[in-house]
């Protein structure tokens, strides 16, 4: 077990902690990931219906599915001599769970779990795969290669996108060590691709479409390049050099190239009222229209995340004292939550805007 700990690099657990705490900030800060996490976000009505639909998912999701992990987990320490782990005369950690589920869930509730796991697996896959065919289909196809494509003909297109993202997935699968190194190389590697994009078209004016593409792409082609140099080390590790990486190209494709339309930047900033550097829009904004309020909420923004994050670390952590019953975390853990639920009514959910 020691070994496996130290092959799969968590051996420096307080700087791999630290990393995830940096690299988890930066993703909440670029907002919703454009999967089906911002196809939830544009399905809302209204700005205030998608925050507490956002907000609804924390407090649903996380005590629920940490119960069964937690729950699992500990069955496999305390009895971990039932567990057959043996593949093809190795030990592959990666049997734990099933073998677990197959131990120690009864016939007829392992139907169950199978099928809500099935469920789960199905509904984030069917909505990562359907905004991959909405992103080629519309930006790529419709955009650049026929504009004038009838229904019938997106629809085909659609089609055979779909099958083709499942096949080159299947592939990625078939050649991936392990899912561990594939899951750090998504939440580690490629997402330092992705952040800085995704942080700079909230919070600063001049940014582009140019500087979106060239910074996800100075940043995606080092993530693939990456692990087949630096084979020792976690991908997590290099994520703050895919980042630096990732922010020069970010820069010079937005600087080299010609600002955004200003009506389409004036009407985002109106719409959107995002706090950040918006300096040039804002006045102009202003002088059409005095009236306009900008937004300086930044402050309680930011004590709102922190306590927020306070509050979904709880939320994590309470299932798990639980399952473990350990009585005084329990009760502890009870109380920091309802006070960061009390102090989220006044700062946050009162304060929502009407429309």
């Amino acid at each position: 077990m020691n070994a496996k700990i130290a092959s799969d690099g968590y051996s420096l657990f307080s700087i791999f902690f630290m990393m995830m705490v940096f690299k988890g900030l930066l993703v909440s800060i670029a907002g919703p990931a454009p999967t089906y996490d911002m196809q939830k976000i544009l399905s809302t009505k209204t700005p205030k219906e998608a925050a507490k639909m956002s907000g609804f998912v924390s407090v649903v999701l996380m005590p629920i599915r940490y119960f069964m992990i937690a729950g699992f987990a500990i069955l496999g320490l305390l009895y971990y001599d039932r567990l057959n782990l043996m593949v093809a005369g190795q030990i592959d950690f990666e049997q734990i769970l099933p073998s677990a589920i197959a131990e120690f869930v009864p016939m007829g509730f392992m139907g169950l779990l199978l099928a809500g796991l099935l469920a789960a697996f199905n509904s984030t896959f069917a909505g990562t795969l359907n905004a991959a065919q909405a992103y080629i289909v519309n930006d790529i196809y419709l955009r650049y290669i026929k504009p004038e494509a009838s229904n019938n003909q997106m629809k085909n297109i659609n089609y055979i996108v779909g099958v083709l993202v499942v096949i080159v997935s299947i592939i990625f699968g078939i050649f991936a060590q392990d899912v561990n190194s594939m899951l750090q190389w998504i939440v580690s590697a490629l997402y330092g691709s992705y952040i800085v994009s995704n942080v700079l078209k909230w919070y600063w004016w001049r940014f582009n479409g140019y500087g979106y593409f060239w910074g996800m792409v100075a940043g995606l082609i080092p993530a693939l390049i990456f692990p087949y140099i630096f084979t020792e080390t976690l991908d997590l590790y290099y994520f703050p050099w895919l980042l630096l990486i990732s922010i020069a190209g970010a820069l010079l494709g937005t600087l080299l190239t010609k600002p955004t339309n200003e009506e389409t930047l004036k009407e985002f900033y109106r719409t959107v009222n995002p706090w950040g550097f918006w300096g040039p829009i804002k006045q102009k904004v202003m002088a059409e229209n005095p009236d306009f309020m900008p937004n300086k909420n930044f402050k309680m923004d930011m004590f709102n995340v922190v306590i927020g994050t306070i509050a979904q670390t709880a939320l994590v952590a309470l299932p798990i004292y639980i399952v473990l019953r350990d009585t005084l975390p329990i009760w502890i853990t009870i109380i920091i939550t309802i006070i960061c639920g009390f102090i989220l009514k006044k700062t946050w959910w009162d304060r929502l805007p009407e429309e």
